[in-house]
């Protein structure tokens, strides 16, 4: 290895990318361009990890010459992919920082399908925590306090007294009449 290569960077995570359980993308951002250039080869790469870590039960892989941590939860796999010198706990604090920010956006749904609602979600934490390949935040609370985001429904505690009411009405009405 030459000297070049062994100097520090910020530029940690080469690329990020989530698969549903039968390996196709649902997301990804690489974020070095010399890394994969074409889909054709990010497509290639995403099928190559997927089949070698979608039924293993670790954490960490060395694939192709990088470093790829991942984790799965019940229909997605979630990847994070460093250079073969990158710290493995720098790119594991990415992982589980993404991991735990979908779990609070996603109301601990962490599902193919509340992923895919609220997509809108997902690439604004994937850009807070990742810029361009350079590591910006790894606390989840952070995270989310920075992208403010806001589904569909406000917990009890931002809402007013009228429309707590209103929801235990409407609540019940529904259950009387099914």
């Amino acid at each position: 290895m030459d000297s070049m290569s062994m100097e520090p960077s910020l530029y940690t995570v080469k690329a990020l990318f989530i698969l549903d359980n039968d390996g196709n993308r649902l997301l990804s951002k690489y974020y070095d361009p010399e890394l994969y250039p074409s889909m054709k080869e990010q497509n290639n790469f995403e099928k190559n990890v997927f089949n070698k870590t979608h039924k293993a039960d670790n954490e960490i892989a060395f694939l192709e010459g990088m470093t790829v941590v991942y984790k799965s939860s019940i229909d997605l796999f979630f990847y994070v992919v460093g250079s073969p010198q990158e710290n493995e706990l720098m790119l594991m604090s990415v992982l589980n920082c993404l991991f735990d920010s979908l779990t609070q956006i996603l109301r601990k749904n962490v599902e193919r399908r509340y992923l895919l609602e609220n997509m809108e979600g997902v690439f604004l934490v994937v850009d807070e925590i990742i810029d361009g390949g350079v590591i910006l935040e790894s606390d989840p609370q952070q995270v989310l306090q920075k992208v403010n985001y806001k589904s569909d429904e406000s917990p009890l505690s931002e809402q007013s007294v009228a429309q707590v009411i209103q929801s235990a009405k409407d609540q019940m009405k529904w259950s009387i009449l099914k």
